[in-house]
């Protein structure tokens, strides 16, 4: 039965995800918050689908500690249901991801028109300046920027590596982080197909200041919050998990 629900699901997600593709590029010329408003109700309708077909749902804590400003998103990465939920619970954002994702036909076009900061993972320092420049454009327009620090989905219970990228951006900005964590893994495993019913866990936490940090200081700060969450979420501390080649 969990394997007909999560196949109904993804036929599902494929057919609103060419829909609102197909959408996002008529809707082009229009200005971004506008198109984002639109394009983003693709995230909203897939978390309700997925509530209605797989019972799965969520609860968020800390929604308070969102302010009304942009700010960088570090946001723990364990699957594919927290690029759905960051759209349905922030304001609008961009986030940092990898360029080859915008050449999925289709699915590609529509996180084209929600204007990424799309870059070439292995192009090194050109790649952190590629975060930075464009990353301070989009905050100064007054889109948030959303980051996965550990730069790939990690299984639950373990914690990635964090990449230098968000914290970077952050503090050259000055503009503050806000931390999130969840447990989505366990209900969306990584790289799973099958859903598991379930309440998924995600926590807001106080906004941290960049001021007076680095971005090593900056990046700690985070990692060590979010470690202590998910012990709190998982219910053990998280180990490290050493990223492999070919990870996404």
């Amino acid at each position: 039965m969990l394997f007909i629900r999560s196949l109904i699901f993804a036929g599902f997600q494929i057919v609103t995800a060419v829909l609102f593709s197909i959408l996002a590029v008529i809707l082009w010329p229009l200005p971004f918050n506008s198109r984002y408003k639109v394009v983003s109700q693709w995230a909203v309708l897939n978390l309700w689908l997925l509530k209605i077909i797989c019972n799965i749902r969520y609860e968020v804590t800390g929604q308070a500690n969102i302010p009304d400003y942009p700010c960088v998103i570090l946001c723990k990465h364990q699957s594919a249901w927290e690029t759905l939920a960051l759209q349905a619970i922030f304001p609008a954002q961009a986030w940092v991801l990898k360029r080859e994702l915008l050449w999925i036909p289709f699915f590609g076009w529509g996180l084209a028109s929600l204007n990424p900061i799309a870059i070439d993972r292995g192009a090194g320092r050109k790649a952190l300046q590629q975060i930075i420049d464009q990353g301070k454009q989009r905050l100064s327009s007054g889109t948030w920027v959303a980051v996965f620090p550990e730069g790939t989905r990690i299984t639950s219970g373990f914690m990635g590596k964090f990449g230098i990228g968000g914290s970077r951006l952050a503090v050259d900005a000055a503009v503050p982080v806000i931390p999130v964590a969840h447990n989505a893994g366990k209900a969306w495993p990584r790289h799973g197909f099958i859903k598991q019913p379930g309440v998924i866990k995600l926590t807001i936490g106080d906004m941290i200041s960049t001021e007076g940090k680095t971005a090593s200081e900056l990046n700690q700060v985070v990692f060590d919050w979010m470690e202590a969450e998910m012990t709190v979420l998982e219910g053990a501390k998280p180990s490290m998990q050493s990223r492999k080649k070919g990870d996404h």
